[in-house]
């Protein structure tokens, strides 16, 4: 996360560039698309205040504390900030909650009212942990557990991809791509 850090009245030192920046990227474990954070830092008579700004993909979080000493003033706005974002990331999480109370999946499609399946077709369903490997070291893990296919997360990209044996006995790999358009 790119976080710019701003202060009037006074000069910022190395300490307090370091301390911010620390307590900024506690956010990432709320949100691991945040574009980028600012800070802003003043001093007004008495009080040190902090202006702290998140930038998240269609969301901007902000939190304002003042405090005797910059410190403080940098620690409470830093919690107003993380209590933003997990009652922000509870929300969305309860909002995609069923009735059963377990959660679903957002981005399957709700199940039609009819079965696509022919009557003698039986659907299972595979649960595989998706852990970083390379694309040769998922297929002699997906060899080595008989499957035909296996999910993991590219080493390089950080993407989740699928390899899969062909009918020819090959090897493919499915990288999904987002829609044009969209």
């Amino acid at each position: 996360m790119e976080i710019q850090l701003t202060a009037k009245q006074f000069k910022i030192t190395d300490s307090i560039r370091a301390y911010v920046h620390e307590r900024m990227e506690r956010a990432q474990k709320y949100f691991e698309h945040i574009v980028w954070g600012q800070a802003f830092i003043f001093i007004e008579k008495r009080a040190h205040k902090c202006e702290m700004l998140i930038h998240a993909p269609g969301q901007t979080f902000r939190a304002l504390a003042d405090a005797a000493d910059l410190y403080s003033a940098v620690d409470l706005a830093s919690s107003k900030m993380d209590a933003q974002l997990k009652k922000f990331k509870e929300k969305t999480r309860t909002r995609f909650k069923t009735r059963g109370g377990k959660e679903s999946v957002r981005t399957s499609p709700p199940e039609p009212a009819y079965d696509p399946a022919p009557p003698s077709a039986q659907i299972a369903l595979v649960r595989q942990p998706v852990t970083p490997m390379s694309a040769g070291e998922a297929v002699r893990e997906m060899e080595n557990l008989g499957h035909s296919f296996r999910l993991f997360q590219d080493r390089e990209s950080k993407q989740i991809r699928l390899v899969f044996r062909r009918d020819d006995e090959s090897y493919a790999v499915v990288q999904p791509v987002k829609r044009p358009g969209r």
